[in-house]
C-alpha cells in the first residue's frame, strides 16, 4: 500500500464515494462515522511508518473508510491517513469541549478515584448528567465540570488558548497539550474560536487570513509563516510558537525569531497574515 495524500481520501485500494469518476480504486465506500475514544489518536499517511504525521483529539469525528487498516479522514480538518482502529468508537455527538490546557477523566465522581485518564485542551465529550462538580459521560467516566465549555462556545481571544499551552513539549505532528507542533498550536486555538483550520503550516498559509505588506504593524492574532513553520503574534513585539529550538511552546521576541531563523538558513519569512 503506497503512502497516501493528506488531502485526498483514497489509498489506491479504497476511495470515498465522493471521488468516484475522479480517481481509480478497487472499491468506493461511504465510510462510517466514528469518533476518537483515546486521549489522542496518532495519524500516519503510511500505516507501516513510525513517522507521526498528525494527531486527532478525543471525541473528534472521523470518517472510517477501511476498518482493517484504520484508513480515515479527520472530519475537523480534512486530513487523511491511518489510525489504530482500536482508538475509534461509534459516533456520539459531543456536547462539551475541554477549555483548560489539561484535565482528567475519573471512574467515579470523586477526586480521590484511582487511575484518572488525562485529556487535552480541545478534546470533545458528551455529557449525559451531572453529579456535584463532575459531569457524567456515556462510558461511565466523569469529567470535571469546571474544565468544560459547551461546544457552541466561541472564544473571543483565541491566542489566549494557545498561550495556555506555554511549556508544552514540542512534538512533530502533535495536536495536544501532551505534545504539539507549530501548526497544531494554531489549530487548537482557532478551533476554540470556531474558525476552520487545516492541519499543516503550508495549508494554513494558503487558506488562512489575508497577506500583509512587509513593515505592516503587528496585531495580536497575526500569523507569521516560514517554510514549514508558523507562529502567532501576541502583541507588536512578541510571538508564541511550538518550536524545535526550545523544544516547547514558548514566547519569543518577533525580531529575535526572524533573525534566528534567517541565521539557521531555514528560509525567509514567507508571509505575515491577518485573519479576516
Amino acid at each position: 500500500m503506497s503512502r497516501v495524500r493528506r488531502d485526498l481520501f483514497t489509498n489506491g485500494d479504497v476511495a470515498h464515494i465522493s471521488l468516484r469518476g475522479q480517481v481509480e480504486a478497487r472499491r468506493f465506500e461511504a465510510g462510517q462515522q466514528m469518533r476518537v475514544a483515546a486521549p489522542v489518536a496518532d495519524l500516519r499517511l503510511d500505516p507501516g511508518s513510525a513517522r507521526l504525521d498528525r494527531q486527532i483529539l478525543q471525541g473528534h469525528p472521523v470518517c472510517l473508510l477501511d476498518a482493517a487498516t484504520g484508513f480515515c479522514r479527520d472530519e475537523t480538518t480534512g486530513y487523511v491517513g491511518h489510525v489504530n482502529p482500536a482508538d475509534l468508537t461509534p459516533w456520539a455527538a459531543p456536547t462539551h469541549r475541554v477549555r483548560v490546557a489539561r484535565s482528567l477523566l475519573f471512574d467515579a465522581p470523586d477526586i480521590k478515584a484511582a487511575g484518572p485518564q488525562a485529556i487535552s485542551a480541545g478534546a470533545l465529550v458528551t455529557v449525559v448528567g451531572q453529579e456535584g462538580r463532575f459531569c457524567a459521560l456515556p462510558d461511565g467516566r466523569f469529567a470535571v465540570a469546571a474544565h468544560l465549555e459547551p461546544v457552541e462556545t466561541r472564544v473571543a481571544d483565541w491566542v489566549a488558548r494557545a498561550e495556555a499551552l506555554l511549556g508544552t513539549p514540542y512534538l512533530w505532528g502533535g495536536n495536544s497539550a501532551f505534545g504539539i507542533d507549530c501548526s497544531g498550536l494554531v489549530q487548537l486555538g482557532l478551533q476554540a474560536a470556531g474558525q476552520p483550520c487545516p492541519g499543516d503550516s503550508d495549508q494554513q498559509r494558503d487558506q488562512l487570513g489575508a497577506a500583509l505588506p512587509e513593515g505592516t504593524s503587528v496585531a495580536r492574532g497575526d500569523l507569521f509563516f516560514w517554510p514549514g513553520h508558523v507562529a502567532i503574534a501576541c502583541d507588536g513585539e512578541t510571538l508564541i510558537h511550538a518550536n524545535a529550538h526550545a523544544m516547547a511552546v514558548a514566547h519569543e521576541p518577533i525580531a529575535a525569531t526572524r533573525a534566528r531563523i534567517d541565521a539557521q538558513g531555514d528560509g525567509p519569512l514567507l508571509a505575515h497574515k491577518r485573519l479576516t
